[in-house]
């Protein structure tokens, strides 16, 4: 695998003609918004298929991966063509290899609300180890909040894909209580009724584990966050069920602020199974243009979550999205809107300006002048920036990695990981 930045002039059967590859391979691994107009400095994501086979009359896709030595996961990881669907028909190539494949293991994980575009999710699915449909919330009883996860549950299965159960304090409103939090952490019956309830949804929808995240903790809920992440997983280790705990991307033990000072990181990695580094947003929605997941800020993160927990209880926080900011920035004032790395070639190929990289940073940028003479700053995530932040894994030991989110499109993303790493799967 290779990653191929376009230059003034390209096209893409040029590109695919220079580096031997099918123009197809380069239509499917990346869909370019435009495949007829490049955008300068994007990235495309380049596979050398090593092994090919024509299909025939009668052939399944689980005939053709069981005859080859594969899995349907692993044939439909290597064909995203397919996106998900396991319908062939004669005449159709499919890629049984690559030249390079079988990285290092990852376990995977991704988000999704209930209203995602159930192709799209349908499409990354042989790509995760586990789907976590978001969120379950709670009332101050302890009753949940229920989600109508039915449609994701049953897709992930379909898929051969696990799936866990995300708990949150997050409300109606869309913000993360902390007093909710508070009064689950220290009323001991709304905590018996809350675990209750988790465990028999877990039971009762097939759910291979749990993911909780509790944000905004203020630092006298530190120790009883972490005494109740340790009673789920007593209670669900016996059952195999794994418990993720989401940590603030914290850099240093006693930093301020509500955000950081309620995840203990020692406490936590001992309490659960694995722990969820949310490495994203400091570019974010009310903040000024930046990237959303600057490499050396993702890089201070993991080696100090290395003192507290044990590499191989880390997971790496993936965004997939990026923001474009109105000019001139103006704090409390300016608002970002989000988009997918999709839109954001778009984008620059609508204004025809170039796309950007900054090599600190390790992510693409550029520049746009609206229709209404307004100045656009856009920071997104594109193969570059993914591949760069996928290399940590290896690089200091980690388990895992999970996206945030799966409701935009990345089509190149997924590639990608394919080729750098062999996705574990449950069943």
């Amino acid at each position: 695998m290779e990653l191929y930045v376009v230059q003034p002039g390209d096209t893409l059967y040029g590109i695919a003609q220079s580096m031997g590859v099918p123009m197809s391979r380069l239509l499917t691994d990346n869909r370019p918004p435009d495949p007829a107009r490049l955008v300068e400095g994007q990235a495309l994501v380049v596979r050398f298929p090593e092994e090919v086979y024509s299909v025939r009359e009668g052939d399944t896709l689980r005939s053709v991966a069981q005859a080859h030595g594969l899995t349907p996961r692993a044939l439909l990881r290597r064909n995203p063509g397919l996106e998900g669907q396991s319908q062939l028909y004669p005449g159709q190539t499919l890629v049984l290899h690559y030249r390079q494949e079988g990285g290092p293991p990852l376990l995977v994980n991704g988000y999704a609300y209930p209203f995602i575009d159930l192709d799209l999710y349908r499409s990354v699915l042989p790509f995760l180890t586990y789907a976590a449909p978001f969120t379950y919330g709670f009332h101050p009883d302890g009753s949940l909040v229920e989600l109508e996860d039915e449609t994701l549950l049953a897709l992930a299965r379909e898929m051969g894909t696990g799936a866990l159960m995300h708990l949150s304090t997050l409300t109606d409103e869309g913000n993360f209580s902390n007093e909710l939090a508070h009064l689950a952490l220290t009323d001991l019956a709304v905590q018996d009724a809350l675990v209750e309830n988790v465990l028999r949804t877990i039971q009762e929808k097939g759910y291979q584990g749990l993911d909780v995240d509790f944000e905004f903790l203020p630092a006298s809920d530190a120790a009883a966050y972490a005494g109740l992440i340790r009673r789920f997983r007593a209670a669900l280790a016996p059952q195999g069920r794994p418990v993720i705990v989401a940590a603030a991307p914290k850099t240093y033990a006693t930093q301020p602020g509500l955000l950081y000072e309620g995840h203990d990181y020692r406490a936590l990695g001992e309490a659960a199974d694995f722990v969820f580094l949310m490495t994203y947003e400091w570019g974010y929605t009310y903040g000024p243009p930046m990237a959303v997941a600057p490499l050396p800020n993702v890089r201070a993160v993991v080696e100090y979550a290395l003192t507290e927990i044990p590499a191989e209880k880390l997971w790496l926080g993936i965004p997939s999205y990026g923001y474009d900011w109105p000019l001139p920035f103006r704090q409390g004032e300016s608002r970002a809107a989000s988009l997918s790395p999709q839109y954001a070639v778009e984008l620059a190929g609508r204004y025809g300006v170039a796309i950007q990289y900054d090599a600190r940073a390790q992510a693409p940028w550029f520049r746009y002048i609206d229709p209404e003479g307004i100045e656009h700053e856009v920071w997104f995530e594109d193969a570059r920036s993914i591949r760069a932040k996928l290399e940590l894994i290896p690089e200091y030991g980690l388990s895992g990695a999970g996206y945030w989110n799966l409701m935009r499109p990345f089509p190149q993303n997924w590639p990608l990981l394919d080729s750098l790493f062999t996705i574990q799967g449950l069943f």
